[in-house]
Parts: structure tokens; sequence; C-alpha cells
């Protein structure tokens, strides 16, 4: 059974850091992409950063760059989101993803964990 576990969310003050962790298994996901993904009350569910298992390739969207960094652990079958400088617009559900465009199973999905910046 594949399995997105995150943990490591809470309640943090503006300016402060988290890091949260997925740990994956059930599976090789060698040519997967991993990513997080956040969504916020009343908004659409957007990626924040992505990184490949081999390379280890990043991307990440504008408003987290110099912010956050997204690493992985391949032999812990792991991966983190570093989150620094943490600002009240970083308040939503996280979500860990796994991505294969050219898989049988192209997505899976974590349960998703909460970040909550007060100002």
């Amino acid at each position: 059974q594949v399995q997105l576990v995150e943990s490591g969310g809470g309640l943090v003050q503006a300016g402060g850091s988290l890091r949260l962790s997925c740990a994956a298994s059930g599976r090789t996901f060698s040519s997967y992409v991993m990513g997080w993904f956040r969504q916020a009350p009343g908004k659409e569910r957007e990626l924040v950063a992505r990184i490949t298992w081999g390379r280890g390739s990043t991307y990440y969207i504008d408003s987290v760059k110099g912010r956050f960094t997204i690493s992985r652990d391949n032999a812990k079958n792991t991966v983190y989101l570093q989150m620094n400088s943490l600002k009240p617009e970083d308040t939503a559900v996280y979500y860990c993803n796994a991505h294969c465009s050219v898989c049988t199973s192209n997505d899976y999905w974590g349960q998703g964990t909460q970040v909550t910046v007060s100002s």
C-alpha cells in the first residue's frame, strides 16, 4: 500500500520556522517528482516546491524563493520542506505529492498537515 505521511506542521509566529517531513512507502519512487502543495481556506491548491529523486533538481514558486528549501533523503525515502521567515500568508494545509507522468499511477497524496502563522 502506497503511503505518503506528512508531519511537522503547527502554529508559529511570523518570522519563525517549521520543517515538514513526508515519508514515502509502498513502492519505488525513483521515477516520481516529489512536491509540496498548499491550500488556504477559500483558495485553490497550489504547488509550492518540487524536487526530483535522482538529481535533486528543485523548483519553487516566487513567493517562497529564498525562504523555503525542499530536500530529500533517498535512504529514508523522505522529502522535507524547511520553511523559514514564515508569513501569515503561508497559512494553509500543506500536502505532499508524488507525481509521475509516465507511470500507471500518476499521483499520490498525503493526508495534509496544517501550518498556521500568526501575526
